[in-house]
């Protein structure tokens, strides 16, 4: 039976967690977009489809080849990277320093998804432009794991936890959202 680098890492890191050895691999999450396959249309044209260009590590994601131009009240960031397949609803996911760049004030550290009462921005794409009157967040720091490895690390969805960073320049990261799912390959998700 061939296994692929994946499988091989989730089964390594799976039993060594069950040992009590918790390991978590670190992915650095950049400004993006998710957008729902309507506003692809409307940002691209009628019958548009994202055009992968990069697995992510999570299953089925991918960074999209297409880009749009994020604007908003006091500045713009141009040729932004989407994120993919289509979302049930568009979102801007930035950092702090973006927000500040764009001049969207009081935005807040949120899970992906959760989206009401955040400021909007404009998205400028090749075929069309949106306004969307919401979307924008920065987000929160989580873990992505399967559940047969939420089971051996003790925790489930939606739980906070700390993480500690050993090292030189060690530290410890608190509040850390737990996202718990079939389709989840465990890693922490920090943005820039």
């Amino acid at each position: 039976m061939a296994l692929d680098e994946m499988t091989i890492r989730r089964l390594v890191l799976t039993e060594l967690a069950k040992a009590g050895e918790r390991y978590i691999p670190v992915g650095v999450s950049a400004r993006h977009v998710h957008l729902t396959t309507a506003d692809v249309e409307r940002l691209f044209g009628a019958g548009y489809r994202l055009t992968p260009c990069k697995k992510l590590s999570q299953p089925g994601q991918f960074a999209a080849q297409e880009r749009v131009t994020l604007a908003g009240p006091r500045g713009r960031i141009d040729k932004e990277r989407i994120l993919g397949p289509a979302r049930k609803e568009t979102q801007v996911e930035v950092a702090f320093a973006d927000a500040m760049r764009l001049g969207l004030k009081d935005i807040p550290v949120r899970m992906a998804g959760e989206l009401s009462g955040t400021p909007g921005l404009r998205l400028v794409g090749p075929a069309g432009e949106l306004a969307l009157d919401h979307g924008a967040i920065v987000a929160a720091r989580h873990i992505h794991m399967s559940v047969a490895q939420a089971r051996a690390y003790g925790v489930h969805d939606g739980m906070a936890v700390s993480v500690r960073v050993a090292g030189i320049r060690r530290c410890l990261l608190e509040n850390v959202v737990c996202r718990v799912g079939d389709a989840h390959e465990l890693e922490l998700h920090l943005d820039t």
